[in-house]
């Protein structure tokens, strides 16, 4: 994957300006779409900014051009605030519309891309306990699952055009830059941390390293269709606790109760007392290997240990 020209979208985002720089560092080309006019043509930093926006359904196809690999982070956080009609309507539209603006420009393109990479997320699975699930499972039936599986069908015009279009499905990234990591590692630190809700519900996590990896490796490996990004070993929320507490040297004797979390978060509470177990079986299958595969080794990347 030497010398390649690869868009990204998300390209601010937690994940996405790990893999742009990641792809930068290995002598790569990086195209970012951008919303902001200010932000399109060639950056300080290398990269070059194509402008689009998702919501009108609006983009600059040929800054597209000769572009080998498209990575499609963008969406609204889910974890930004509580779901509001309006927010509700934000998360999908920022991921359906999105994807369905970017993959009809590429299907049009005189030369299409070999491969998009288009993201997902674990809740197309909705809440499954503490029943393993890997990518033969089907789509749950709440809110977040429904969302998932239009984003993943909106990208149907680049697989219909002959473009190679793969659907990662991310779990929870642990990563002190960004997402939750940010919000518990520092209570954590301060011996405030403590588990959440009853503290057995399943979190599937994946250091930012492996989340980063294993994208570009999607991007280079003959893999296709749905495929969850998550470490083999899915840890709950009362061992997750307990590992935080261990590195730090710090207690973790608080705890929140299951109604204060959905009473302060309202819906969106689901996603941190909701529980998902989820296996990579089609990453391990096509031969990817992790730099950290347990919980020990996730904790200690996100702390900068590692």
């Amino acid at each position: 994957m030497a010398g390649m020209r690869i868009a990204v979208t998300g390209s601010t985002g937690l994940i996405g300006s790990a893999l742009v720089d990641s792809l930068l560092t290995d002598g790569h080309q990086v195209v970012r779409l951008v919303r902001q006019r200010s932000r399109t043509g060639p950056q300080p930093d290398g990269t070059v900014g194509v402008g689009w926006n998702p919501y009108l359904m609006q983009i600059d196809a040929a800054g597209l051009e000769g572009v080998e690999a498209v990575v499609h982070l963008a969406g609204a956080g889910v974890a930004e605030r509580r779901w509001s009609d309006a927010y509700r309507r934000e998360i999908r539209d920022s991921r359906v519309l999105g994807t369905e603006t970017l993959a009809a420009a590429l299907a049009r393109l005189a030369e299409p891309p070999r491969v998009l990479v288009s993201a997902s997320a674990i809740g197309y699975y909705g809440q499954t306990g503490d029943r393993p699930i890997d990518e033969g499972d089907p789509a749950g039936d709440d809110f977040l699952a429904e969302v998932c599986v239009e984003w993943e069908a909106a990208a149907r015009p680049a697989e219909q055009a002959g473009i190679r279009v793969v659907h990662p499905r991310t779990g929870l990234v642990l990563d002190a830059a960004g997402g939750a990591g940010a919000r518990l590692l520092p209570l954590f630190r301060l011996g405030l941390g403590g588990r959440l809700g009853g503290g057995g519900q399943y979190w599937s996590l994946i250091s930012l390293a492996d989340e980063v990896a294993a994208l570009r490796f999607l991007i280079d490996h003959p893999v296709s269709g749905p495929v969850n990004l998550t470490g083999p070993e899915p840890v709950t929320n009362r061992e997750l606790t307990e590992e935080l507490a261990r590195q730090l040297g710090r207690p973790a004797v608080f705890a929140v109760p299951e109604w204060a979390l959905r009473t302060a978060l309202g819906e969106m509470a689901v996603e941190v007392v909701g529980s998902h177990r989820v296996l990579p079986r089609a990453l391990l299958d096509a031969g990817f290997a992790f730099r950290d595969p347990d919980v020990s080794a996730i904790v200690a990347a996100a702390l900068g240990e590692r």
